[in-house]
């Protein structure tokens, strides 16, 4: 083409020279054109693949948030019993009141689903997620440390240590295999009521209970370590409900459909 060009300029045909000029520029703008609608359908692709790999981590969060607030009340609601019946405020049966502060020790932890959006910051690619809420509701949940200092102290709750330190194995093994965690499908909202507070029978012997129950009574350290598991679940658990985070909280049901 550039050499008929050349020619025709040496002849001074300036009407085919105009012509295939002409037949050039449209040849380069029509590959421009479709090199940026194809570079255009790739980027909308791609943020249509990681918008909905998003949404589906962002509706696990949501889950695992409504199952730390309903898992760690039931905690706290199993302590506060424990607590009151080894106080004397109250009376429990021994396997009722070994279940209630067994169940006091207990947490749970939430792998976090973050790889979409870890993915997104190291690339740069934020920007492929295009609705600004969404963005917005991903940064919000991402950065929240709430949860994690909630498991943290619950796993190395001194309490924990002291009331695994003072039963016998095959006690606590009753305690783990009638009481421990009844563990529902991510996603199944339902079975959040009865993750660790419901009736179970750990099918000691009377002699058995009385004397694990004993052991706890016996223990000075125990009632203090105990209270002050209350007031630490209590307080971690009031975090992710408090004024900053129920906003956060909210928004998570309203974007997963669910009211709590």
């Amino acid at each position: 083409m550039l050499r008929r060009i050349v020619i025709n300029l040496r002849r001074q045909d300036w009407t085919t020279v105009g012509v295939e000029l002409i037949v050039v520029i449209l040849g380069v703008f029509i590959g421009v054109q479709a090199s940026n609608w194809n570079e255009a359908r790739t980027a909308d692709n791609e943020s249509k693949v990681f918008t909905d790999r998003l949404k589906s981590d962002l509706r696990a969060e949501a889950f695992a948030y409504e199952l730390s607030v309903a898992y760690y009340g039931q905690v706290l609601a199993n302590a506060r019993r424990a607590e009151a019946a080894l106080s004397g405020r109250s009376e429990m049966g021994d396997e009722a009141l070994l279940a209630a502060a067994y169940r006091a020790t207990q947490y749970v932890t939430n792998n976090r689903h973050r790889t979409t959006w870890d993915e997104l910051g190291s690339t740069g690619n934020i920007g492929l997620i295009r609705d600004p809420g969404l963005r917005q509701l991903a940064a919000d949940v991402y950065t929240d440390t709430n949860n994690e200092w909630l498991v943290d102290d619950a796993r190395r709750s001194p309490y924990r240590l002291e009331f695994r330190k003072l039963l016998d194995i095959p006690v606590q093994d009753a305690l783990a295999t009638a009481c421990g965690d009844h563990t529902g499908k991510d996603g199944d909202y339902a079975s959040l009521a009865g993750y660790l507070d419901y009736p179970c029978d750990p099918e000691l012997t009377p002699e058995a209970a009385a004397a694990a129950v004993r052991a706890l009574r016996a223990d000075p350290n125990l009632l203090p370590l105990l209270r002050l598991q209350i007031t630490t679940v209590d307080t971690n658990l009031g975090g992710l409900d408090s004024t900053n985070n129920i906003q956060l909280r909210q928004r998570l049901q309203a974007f997963a459909g669910t009211t709590r």
